[in-house]
């Protein structure tokens, strides 16, 4: 996650640089649909969403200009089966981004009342933000397999890893129910116990101090 974000990162001000050396020769001068500058800061505002609200690819897409609440720092995300929820922007870095991103969008003339934009400025297409996160996946070297739902399920799992009740996971991916949810818990009890192997303290105690041959008494009593 971090590999992408600072791809995205990289490309946006490595445009906004090249802009910046342009100056004055690029004004008066007309372009035909969305500009670099706009596509480099969508591509960082999308995959900084995608990560910070967990939405699903397709509530990403559906989302318009006068969903988000640019002073609360609210999205109103339209989920599955007609249900809206609220999503929130809580993390300092991510409201930067996506104010910046909105002030962006808001230069566009365009008729689309969409969020986000394509090159032709009409609704980007949930097909077109998967491109955009494979296209910063391959710039970034990276070799795992990067989704939009692979964000999401990213995010759930580190809500649940770092200790959020499952019932707020459960309100922030906008699951009808907890089972659902649980899926997610699956994972975070195999890195417990993971941890606790490596960890706990139980461990070195019993190499330290257990007795000469209790290794081969503890099998026998497992074998019985």
């Amino acid at each position: 996650m971090r590999a992408l974000l600072a791809q995205a990162h990289k490309e946006h001000a490595a445009v906004v640089s090249e802009a910046s050396r342009a100056g004055a020769t690029a004004e008066g001068k007309e372009s035909k649909g969305a500009p670099r500058e706009y596509l480099a800061i969508r591509n960082l505002a999308l995959v900084d969403l995608l990560f910070a609200t967990g939405m699903r690819v397709g509530e990403a897409a559906a989302l318009e200009l006068q969903d988000f609440q640019l002073d609360e720092a609210i999205y109103k995300v339209h989920g599955k089966g007609g249900r809206d929820r609220l999503a929130f922007a809580v993390d300092e870095e991510s409201l930067r981004i996506q104010r910046a991103y909105t002030s962006a969008r808001k230069q566009l003339a365009t008729e689309s009342p969409s969020l986000f934009l394509n090159v032709f400025c009409k609704r980007l297409s949930t097909q077109g933000i998967a491109n955009v996160i494979a296209r910063l996946r391959a710039a970034a070297g990276i070799e795992r397999h990067v989704t939009p739902h692979r964000l999401r399920h990213t995010v759930a799992t580190l809500l649940l890893r770092n200790g959020a009740d499952i019932r707020v996971v459960q309100e922030f991916l906008g699951h009808t129910s907890i089972p659902t949810t649980q899926r997610y818990t699956h994972i975070t009890k195999e890195h417990l116990v993971g941890v606790l192997r490596q960890a706990h303290p139980s461990l070195g105690l019993r190499r330290k101090t257990g007795p000469p041959g209790a290794e081969s008494v503890y099998k026998a009593t497992w074998v019985r």
